[in-house]
């Protein structure tokens, strides 16, 4: 079990009340959870998930240890812009993906 972190970003009220039955809110739109498994985690993810598809407003971001990630961090993302991590000359740097209309 690791420590999850869920930012939220403009997205309806009722995303907030979810996480904050499963989740400590330890600032404005900053979930934490300092022992979640990956079946909770992932049970989360689905539920937030489902809703940012019927209702597509703002943003969602969970990060928690996975050491089968790039810099042992996992990554979800909803709402734009994702995204990813990558390394560059012994460094670790956050590459935004570029939004569909752009390609």
């Amino acid at each position: 079990m690791a420590l999850v972190m869920i930012v939220t970003r403009d997205v309806a009220d009722r995303f907030h009340g979810f996480l904050a039955s499963v989740m400590l809110e330890v600032a404005p739109n900053v979930f934490v959870a300092p022992r979640m498994n990956k079946g909770v985690r992932e049970r989360t993810w689905s539920v937030v998930s489902d809703w940012h598809g019927q209702e597509p407003r703002g943003s969602l971001v969970m990060v928690w240890r996975d050491l089968n990630e790039v810099g042992g961090v996992g990554l979800a993302h909803l709402g734009t812009p994702p995204r990813e991590l990558v390394e560059m000359d012994g460094m670790w740097l956050t590459r935004r993906s570029k939004p569909a209309s752009a390609l």
